[in-house]
């Protein structure tokens, strides 16, 4: 017998986005390589520690401490979860593709970390969309 929560067993939970939790894992050494950075140049280089940088670093570490937490209940098969993980995901994806186009907005280094950032999103995003047509009901 299968115990089921909502229509998912047990055992499609125990494995619900495994892709995701690598590229989220990805994301806070990234996010975690980013603050490092910040400090680093706040002290050897300051003007390539910028304001702008600042702010959005310390927003990304936010979303650092927030996305695994919905990952977590993702995981566990609630439907409420995966949805929270898609909707941060393309939040962080549309916010870093716009941040990093802005002109003079921060120092080059921080834009390809943007698109790092925004590609490991696209992997979250899909393996929620992918999870989402494999558990139509």
């Amino acid at each position: 017998m299968v115990n089921s929560f909502f229509g998912i067993s047990s055992r499609q939970r125990a494995v619900a986005l495994p892709t995701a939790s690598r590229l989220v894992g990805a994301y806070l050494v990234a996010t975690a390589g980013t603050v490092v950075a910040l400090v680093v140049l706040s002290i050897t280089a300051p003007d390539r520690a910028t304001a702008n940088a600042w702010g959005h670093a310390i927003i990304v570490a936010v979303f650092a401490v927030v996305l695994p937490l919905r990952l977590r209940r993702a995981q566990s098969g609630g439907r409420g979860g995966i949805r929270a993980v898609g909707v941060i995901a393309a939040t962080l994806l549309l916010v870093n593709v716009i941040e990093a186009v802005i002109p003079g907005f921060v120092p080059f280094w921080m834009r390809i970390e943007m698109v790092i950032v925004a590609l490991l999103m696209v992997g979250v995003v899909l393996d929620v969309v992918r999870w989402a047509v494999m558990h139509k009901n």
